[in-house]
């Protein structure tokens, strides 16, 4: 099954199906994630391109991490930038290598038919495993109407993780909460519910009730934004739900953010990351850290 998010929709319509336009035809599209793997005792690799062959489409493409070299050297801290360059500037220039063979047999159209055995031999033994320096993912088929617009799709989830949204990384941040919850046996206790009223209300994910009366909560809060213009934005949203339940009296008194840790957050980030946690604790908020596993179970329990 393929991630939420890259498979296409089956394309559903309602209506006369006389007012529809054709149905675009879809075809199958062979991808394989491409692995950067330096360090083979680890077995650790990180996703740097996608590789994409559609028979049916006459079509062979592929896509590579660019220059950005930090989420490389910062996650093998041992590796050069000079070397990785070096290997990724090889990897381009074989794929492009492969990309022309694929041309001669037929992808590029210019014959009237394509030579579907000698291009799955290739696909085959490009995607085979081996051992260097890269690696090909297990090859995985998705069907797509466009196979290059599929494959800056693919490209976008498994390398950008253009997924990773504010909200997901909420989601994420949600989870950790809820297992430390879970392990102190203390999850039980705490339900998703709206604290408010019809007039002003916020929905929250962990809310301690007692009968109709809400008497604690507790709230993930993501703050590594990348500029300091959107962590504000996003904690002053906080801010101002807090302030106005707490003016209307519609909040507990006993309330906790457990936010998000961004060691990496200096200068301009890192102020608006404080402004941000000031204010929160200026409404009688207590803040806890995503490692202060103990000070959130205090909170929880007492």
């Amino acid at each position: 099954m393929e991630p939420a998010g890259v498979c296409d929709d089956a394309g559903a319509l309602s209506g006369r199906s006389d007012l529809l336009e054709p149905h675009t035809m879809k075809t199958a599209c062979h991808y394989a994630i491409v692995r950067f793997m330096p360090f083979v005792e680890t077995e650790e690799f990180a996703n740097v391109g996608v590789v994409l062959f559609a028979p049916d489409g006459r079509y062979f493409g592929f896509r590579l991490l660019g220059n950005r070299t930090s989420r490389i050297t910062n996650f093998f801290e041992q590796m050069e930038v000079a070397s990785y360059r070096a290997f990724m500037r090889d990897l381009r220039e074989e794929l492009v290598r492969v990309s022309t063979a694929f041309k001669t047999m037929g992808t590029d159209r210019r014959l009237k038919t394509l030579d579907v055995s000698a291009t799955w031999a290739m696909w085959s033994e490009l995607i085979k495993p081996r051992a260097s320096l890269v690696r090909f993912g297990e090859g995985r088929v998705v069907l797509a109407s466009d196979p290059e617009a599929k494959l800056n799709d693919l490209f976008g989830y498994y390398v950008e993780r253009n997924f990773v949204t504010r909200e997901y990384r909420e989601q994420v941040l949600e989870r950790n909460v809820r297992q430390v919850l879970k392990a102190a046996d203390l999850a039980k206790r705490f339900q998703p519910a709206r604290v408010g009223n019809e007039e002003y209300h916020a929905q929250f994910p962990f809310v301690q009730m007692d009968g109709e009366t809400p008497v604690k909560v507790i709230k993930a809060l993501t703050l590594s934004q990348p500029d300091p213009a959107r962590i504000i934005d996003h904690g002053g949203q906080w801010v101002l739900r807090v302030t106005q339940l707490r003016k209307r009296g519609l909040l507990p008194e006993h309330v906790l953010f457990a936010v998000d840790d961004d060691a990496k957050a200096t200068g301009l980030r890192a102020r608006a990351r404080e402004e941000v946690l000031a204010e929160l604790r200026g409404l009688n908020v207590e803040v806890a850290g995503l490692g202060q596993n103990q000070r959130l179970l205090d909170f929880a329990r007492n």
